[in-house]
């Protein structure tokens, strides 16, 4: 027997037929000899509904009440799913947020989750009941409000009872198949991905694919539960996205359970840093610049350009590349000034790079903060940036990035209680 979440979104329970048909997915699991908690949306666009109701009584409706106000349309859906699930002969009891123990921060509208306590859920289960849960919502810990989570909060609410449950897998349900090398909507030719693994999800979560909410891939990677993306509307395997080795996070008593992993700060000083000035702001400039790069076998690192000086129409392109390609890069650019129609380049070794790597930056705010302020206190002078969803990266002077590297880790509350031990090398 299988512990087994699965989540319902707002298309899948659009309607009565709707939800009549996953009420049967639904009894279909749990006659397999499994036990199933089941995690709802609220039914196709009444969340939208809801804020527009809003909006006609008042241009601006308190937090506390929006909140109030945003939970019944889950409340709505997983009263119905029970009812559905219960006219079949299996018995189905419904929870709200709060009582299924999703315990949140106090902030309205956008919380985030600290605790989960599914104690009611699991004595459910353990009377062999189908456990129904609303998601997007919570309670505070220090007042007992009631709190939403904010975009993909329900994805969130079932990849955090399945950890807490320790279940064997979360299944998503939604209107595709599974997760696509491209939106399917907008390229009908995509190609469904069978297996991904969760660092590619985050990356591609974080680029704007909407199959899976960012919030919920970092979620299953700290706590190592593998999920699968599939269509309610089928019995098609979907894309499963499985956690790699060492994924999973073991956290001290009382640490709250959404925080960004920060995995370390890492350091380069192998790159210089070329600067092409005055480039045409026309289209195909870049890609003529690119290409002479890679026709001299140059590997670009980061890259920055800068916005056009006002009435001149020219700009300023940027780019990090190894300290051993640099010679050949900066000679086939010049060779091919007239070409491209810069005016000039400069290049500077004097540089080093320092990066802050972990899963869950880009939707937990502060993380950029804490950064920055740690090297501005420092007087660690930024020469260029460049971000993805595990990583934010940083060209700084040579003779500073000691500084930083030991400053941002400091930041993170990274430093350890004893000294490590070298045993031989330069670190070079």
């Amino acid at each position: 027997m299988a512990l087994i979440v699965q989540k319902y979104g707002g298309s899948s329970v659009a309607d009565a037929a709707g939800i009549k048909r996953v009420a049967e997915r639904v009894v279909a699991t749990r006659k397999a000899g499994n036990d199933v908690v089941v995690v709802v949306s609220a039914m196709g666009d009444t969340t939208d509904e809801l804020l527009d109701l809003a909006a006609a009584v008042t241009e601006q409706p308190p937090a506390r009440e929006l909140d109030m106000l945003m939970t019944a349309g889950e409340r709505i859906s997983m009263a119905l799913l029970a009812m559905a699930i219960n006219a079949t002969g299996v018995v189905a009891q419904s929870f709200t947020g709060s009582q299924a123990g999703m315990i949140t921060d106090g902030i309205h509208g956008r919380a985030r989750i600290i605790d989960v306590d599914p104690h009611r859920v699991r004595t459910s289960l353990d009377k062999g009941h189908v456990a129904i849960v609303a998601g997007f919502q919570g309670m505070s810990r220090n007042d007992q409000e009631i709190t939403t989570m904010g975009r993909g909060g329900s994805d969130t609410t079932a990849v955090a009872l399945a950890a807490a449950l320790d279940a064997d897998v979360c299944e998503i349900y939604t209107d595709v198949d599974g997760v696509y090398t491209a939106d399917p909507r907008v390229v009908p030719s995509a190609k469904k991905i069978s297996s991904i693994s969760s660092e590619e999800m985050l990356e591609l979560a974080a680029s704007g694919a909407k199959i899976l909410h960012l919030r919920s891939v970092e979620y299953a990677r700290r706590f190592g539960l593998p999920l699968h993306v599939r269509s309610s509307f089928s019995d098609h395997e979907g894309t499963w996205v499985i956690p790699q080795p060492g994924d999973k996070t073991t956290l001290s008593e009382g640490a709250a359970l959404e925080q960004p992993i920060i995995s370390g700060v890492a350091h380069d000083r192998s790159e210089g840093k070329v600067t092409v000035i005055g480039v045409p702001d026309i289209p195909g400039k870049a890609a003529e610049i690119f290409g002479i790069i890679a026709a001299a076998h140059s590997n670009i690192d980061m890259i920055v350009q800068n916005i056009s000086t006002q009435g001149t129409g020219k700009t300023d392109i940027s780019f990090t590349l190894p300290v051993v390609e640099g010679a050949d890069a900066r000679q086939a650019l010049k060779n091919a000034q007239q070409q491209v129609g810069f005016e000039d380049i400069l290049y500077d070794e004097n540089i080093g790079k320092l990066s802050l790597i972990g899963a869950g930056m880009r939707s937990h705010p502060g993380v950029s903060y804490i950064f920055f302020k740690a090297l501005s206190e420092a007087g660690v002078n930024i020469d260029l940036i460049s971000t993805s969803e595990i990583r934010i990266s940083v060209v700084t002077r040579a003779d500073l990035l000691d500084t930083a590297v030991r400053a941002v880790h400091r930041a993170f509350d990274l430093d350890g209680t004893e000294e490590a031990t070298v045993y031989g090398g330069t670190g070079r």
